[in-house]
């Protein structure tokens, strides 16, 4: 059995268990037959050569969905900036707050736990009976891409607080300083939680995103509150505070707050410090396991603190009636670096997990999970709930590497001619995807594919698949 945190209750046991291929699948024999594993000692085979992609399938897949919405929302706030500039927004001459807070409670639900699992499921128990694929496959992307609503929401939010506080400042004389201060330092608080979720910034420097996406956020909705209130509270004509709750319940305003303010704080209402097990089968992976049994296709996000530090990682469980649930998290940065040195005992996580496009796979009668070294934490679950999804799981050593419990749950719940388990150490080299994606999709017959891995693997199957025709879904980078 693999180490596991000294003075933590080892995993239930699980039979020691080799990685073999499975037999009597035709796409398995073919590709065992065509790339026999070299003898030791030989040199690897050379990988397969990039193939040459048409401008049309790069340009098509750089323009996905999340930057149609995008360019759609902020076109569409812009055009209504440039409309009330010029006096042809009548709307927005009275309502210019509505504008600001109807936009980041958009921003706001595109991004909540509650929210986006209310849509999946409405989404598949509304659609996998009757609908065409070509509908599943619309409305799965748009699940996918909803983070371009939120950027493109938040973004413009913030542009119509500017033009906001442009339009008190050229009324200054007959506005209160208090109103002048409490929107200039909203307005800060706004762009500088806009700008820190940049790809740049949230990508390369997590904790600086974190503490100045969530923090200043967090800032920045009081002061809202404060710039609302006092707002809706001041008579400018008589120069005098109204106190005046009828008045301010009647503006769209107040409630835009109220519904921004309670979807912020949902998710953190189910905040729980929880028991973890650990188990470390090699120096490159930390296997956490947790009590309760969980759908398909959901992630969980943890910490070591209740606030801070939160990394979100893809849920393995053998359905709702299980008793527990896996999360494999790599070795990447510092906090995952630390789970394999310094085992947790206890973690912090939201009750309430949040919906990854694999759990649209629902929605579908037939498809195929790809997925590369830990992106196995996210695909797995399908294939193991789903009789109707084929695994793809590439890897080097996967058995040594994610350890016993990984392996049992595959081979204790997958059948052999459901999945393909490729070791890229004793075959020699990685295979040749696309080329085994097109003979799975045709001998499975699947209606859609996806994928799970880093952003060279991620490209170079999509790119593929588009060119072959293959409906897929690959990882996203924007959140």
């Amino acid at each position: 059995m693999s180490p596991v945190h000294e003075g933590l209750t080892p995993f239930s046991s699980v039979p020691e268990l080799s990685l073999h291929w499975p037999h009597g699948f035709k796409t398995i024999e073919a590709v065992s037959a065509s790339t026999p594993p070299p003898p030791p000692g030989a040199p690897l085979p050379p990988r397969p050569k990039k193939k040459h992609v048409s401008k049309y399938v790069l340009v098509k897949l750089w323009f996905n969905t999340y930057r149609k919405f995008f360019t759609f929302v902020v076109a569409l706030n812009v055009t209504g900036i440039v409309l009330a500039a010029l006096g042809r927004f009548p709307y927005a001459e009275n309502h210019l707050g509505a504008l600001v807070l109807g936009n980041l409670l958009c921003a706001v639900l595109m991004r909540n736990e509650l929210f986006l699992r209310f849509l999946y499921l409405i989404s598949i128990y509304g659609l996998r009976a009757w609908a065409p694929t070509w509908m599943k496959l619309a409305v799965t992307s748009i699940l996918q891409h909803v983070g371009g609503i939120h950027s493109g929401c938040a973004l413009s939010g913030a542009g119509w607080l500017v033009f906001k506080c442009v339009d008190i400042l050229r009324h200054r004389s007959t506005q209160h300083n208090a109103i002048i201060a409490s929107g200039i330092i909203t307005n800060v608080l706004v762009i500088i939680s806009v700008l820190s979720a940049f790809p740049w910034v949230r990508n390369y420097h997590h904790n600086v995103f974190e503490r100045h996406h969530r923090f200043i956020g967090w800032l920045g909705l009081a002061t809202t509150w404060a710039f609302v209130v006092m707002g809706n509270s001041y008579d400018i004509k008589y120069g005098v505070w109204r106190a005046d709750a009828n008045s301010l319940l009647s503006v769209q305003e107040f409630w835009f707050a109220v519904f921004m303010t309670i979807f912020i704080l949902i998710p953190w209402f189910t905040l729980r410090e929880v028991p973890v097990e650990v188990e470390i089968p090699s120096p490159k992976v930390a296997i956490l396991k947790f009590n309760r049994g969980m759908q398909q296709g959901l992630l969980g996000r943890i910490s070591r603190t209740s606030i801070m530090e939160y990394h979100a990682f893809g849920i393995i469980s053998e359905g709702r009636k299980s008793g527990c649930h896996y999360m494999i998290c790599g070795v990447q940065g510092d906090f995952t670096r630390d789970l394999v040195k310094n085992p947790p005992r206890t973690v912090w996580t939201r009750e309430l997990k949040f919906a990854g496009v694999g759990h649209a796979s629902a929605m579908f009668k037939r498809g195929i999970r790809i997925c590369t070294g830990t992106g196995i934490g996210a695909a797995l679950s399908t294939c193991i709930q789903s009789p109707n999804w084929f695994l793809i799981w590439i890897g080097s050593d996967q058995e040594k590497t994610f350890g016993p419990t990984i392996t049992g749950l595959i081979y204790n719940n997958i059948p052999p001619e459901r999945m393909i388990l490729w070791d890229s150490k004793k075959r020699g080299g990685r295979p040749d995807t696309v080329k085994l994606l097109k003979e799975t999709w045709d001998s499975f017959g699947a209606e859609v594919i996806f994928i799970t891995s880093n952003k060279q693997g991620n490209d170079e199957m999509m790119q593929g698949c588009a060119e072959a025709g293959l409906h897929a879904f690959g990882t996203l980078w924007d959140f």
